[in-house]
């Protein structure tokens, strides 16, 4: 680890570990069965998405409707929480709310996509009447909403790259002018991106010499993980949590 650690989030020896959507391997994703499977195999940072109901209600779920992985249909945005309770995930899980979920693991830290625009002040909401400050960080494909909730929140949330910042960073680390937005405290990738590369020795590098931790998404491969973590990388966001927690065991880092 060559970076300085600029939020609290981040305070953590040795790579980070992300369980994405909780470990979407085993069907479950996002689901409370699985957020308790990735905290009892040693998981203390866990990637989810929330969505708000029609009536404002901040639930953790990846995609807009219910349709591809509950036994439910329609767009979340339009169904009221009474409706979006009564979904099941495989047909066995319910939709939790975010608020349960700090609640339910006090010693985990949120990473959180926020897919849609109605989503980022109940979160900011949940997140200050918390106090959890420390245990989330937000980001999002949208570039104004993680600047959005950068001005709302302030240096006390911590937050990704949106995609310009991206792709600053990239440029920047190919030596060409660009400014990476400061009060972002990582940027959280994937290995490439359109047939492009994304991730390597001079990305992470241009990274770390702004302050900035790299965490790439969704690695499920053990040679991939081994050889990202080869080029400095720190976190790596896995469907396999148990794989990547052996591929950490291995190297002895797995904290």
């Amino acid at each position: 680890m060559t970076t300085q650690i600029r939020h609290p989030y981040l305070d953590h020896p040795g790579p980070l570990a992300f369980a994405h959507r909780g470990g979407a391997a085993d069907g479950l994703e996002n689901t409370m069965a699985a957020f308790h499977h990735a905290v009892d195999t040693g998981y203390r940072y866990i990637e989810t998405d929330v969505h708000a109901t029609a009536d404002g209600v901040l639930v953790a779920f990846h995609d807009a409707t219910l349709d591809r992985v509950t036994d439910g249909t329609g767009r979340i945005a339009d169904l009221p929480w009474r409706a979006v309770r009564q979904a099941r995930v495989a047909g066995s899980e319910p939709v939790p709310l975010f608020a349960e979920l700090l609640t339910a693991f006090p010693e985990v830290r949120w990473n959180v996509d926020v897919k849609a625009e109605p989503a980022l002040a109940p979160l900011l909401d949940l997140v200050r009447r918390t106090g959890a400050w420390d245990r989330v960080c937000v980001g999002s494909f949208s570039e104004a909403r993680v600047a959005r909730a950068q001005r709302l929140a302030g240096p006390r949330l911590a937050t990704s790259l949106g995609t310009r910042g991206v792709l600053g960073l990239r440029l920047d680390s190919y030596g060409l002018p660009a400014r990476p937005r400061r009060s972002a405290v990582c940027a959280q990738v994937p290995v490439e991106q359109s047939g492009v590369r994304v991730v390597d020795r001079r990305f992470v590098r241009a990274a770390h010499a702004r302050g900035l931790q790299v965490h790439v998404w969704t690695v499920d491969d053990p040679d991939r993980m081994h050889r990202l973590l080869d080029l400095g990388v720190d976190g790596i966001m896995t469907d396999q949590i148990k794989t990547l927690r052996a591929v950490l065991e291995e190297r002895g880092s797995w904290v």
